[in-house]
């Protein structure tokens, strides 16, 4: 701390040929760098004097303003930790014990010891104490859902990144029109379900303009039903893509599309060699959080079908998927419900990872 201190005691001359009217007052100007210097351990902070033998430097210890700011930091997180720790760090370890115990009993908490039989049961290659051997989850729920996933994700983000583009070329009434295409993102899902359910009646819209007879939801088979599940999906996804996609058209730099203009190229290439690659931060964001979304798709089997059958009697798992089956044995069978729920954590994981991984060479900042 010397040598910083000594550094501050020279002064430099007034110049010889001034008057003593004209004397100049030079201030000091320090030698040395605002910031860490390592030689010393120290932070140097430069400051505008406010008093005439006021310095125009301060030195701090590295140990001292670590200590200060470290407890106003834990403050400010305070809320947020909490909140974190109660609703998503404690569930999350609970239902990971929960998944490894034999027999839970969701009312009293109590259970019969650890076993990992959880996971084989809810995979078919184990049976339960009374011999039931389960099917519905590798034959119903895991099918169902990668479908829903593989289909909505890509089909939705393209007509999302197509409506954008259009969107934001358009002078006249866009703000409208964007209100417009987000509207679904406000409306209530199992609201729009049922609507959806009417307009697929046996004597509904679809039948009505295409002149058809088909049974599209009561009494389809499951994979006519997956079309119009998969359209509510799409359709009710699409609103939070667009406007995630808009602000990021809205901050590329018009001069890329300037210069493609000038060398006369296709739209189409423009839209693949400038927009995506520009876009490719967002389109990180909006798959993950697709596929994340998708992954855990419930709301729409209620709300179209009013439960996981398609045929309205009970026990029919049609279209039944993780979640839904995670939901459905949550009181009967907490063991199985919390190992699916497992699985599910994993499967997310996993292709979270993978996408992050991919995107180190496909996103640019």
């Amino acid at each position: 701390m010397r040598k910083i201190s000594e550094l501050f005691k020279k002064r430099q001359p007034a110049p010889a040929q001034q008057s003593a009217s004209e004397t100049l007052y030079l201030e000091t100007r320090p030698e040395i760098k605002e910031g860490y210097h390592e030689d010393e351990n120290v932070i140097v902070r430069l400051v505008s004097p406010r008093k005439k033998d006021e310095k125009p430097y301060q030195v701090h210890g590295i140990e001292d303003v670590v200590a200060k700011n470290n407890w106003k930091g834990w403050l400010y997180l305070a809320p947020v930790v909490i909140l974190v720790a109660v609703f998503l760090i404690y569930p999350l370890i609970n239902t990971i014990f929960i998944a490894f115990t034999d027999n839970y009993q969701y009312a009293t908490g109590k259970f019969d010891g650890l076993t990992f039989k959880n996971f084989t049961y809810i995979l078919g290659l184990t049976t339960k104490s009374n011999g039931a051997r389960e099917t519905y989850f590798t034959q119903y729920a895991i099918p169902n859902t990668f479908i829903l996933v593989f289909v909505t994700v890509p089909i939705s983000t393209a007509l999302a990144l197509l409506i954008s583009v259009a969107l934001n070329s358009i002078k006249w009434f866009q703000k409208i029109l964007q209100t417009i295409f987000f509207l679904p993102y406000v409306t209530n899902a199992i609201a729009v379900g049922m609507v959806f359910s009417v307009i697929f009646d046996d004597s509904g819209v679809i039948n009505f303009l295409f002149g058809t007879n088909t049974t599209w939801i009561y009494g389809a088979d499951r994979w006519t039903a997956m079309i119009p599940l998969v359209i509510y999906i799409v359709w009710s996804s699409i609103p939070f893509k667009i406007l995630i996609f808009l602000s990021g058209l809205q901050g590329i730099d018009k001069q890329y599309y300037q210069a493609a203009q000038i060398d006369s190229t296709p739209k189409w290439k423009v839209l693949l060699k400038i927009t995506v690659p520009l876009l490719s931060p967002q389109l990180l964001y909006i798959m993950i959080t697709s596929f994340i979304g998708a992954f855990k798709e419930y709301t729409s089997i209620v709300g179209l079908f009013n439960g996981p059958g398609t045929m309205a009697k009970a026990g029919d798992p049609n279209m039944e998927t993780i979640v839904y089956y995670i939901y459905d044995n949550l009181n009967n069978n907490t063991s199985a419900a919390a190992a699916a729920a497992v699985f599910l954590f994993v499967i997310i994981l996993i292709f979270t990872a993978f996408q992050f991984w991919a995107s180190k060479r496909r996103v640019h900042y």
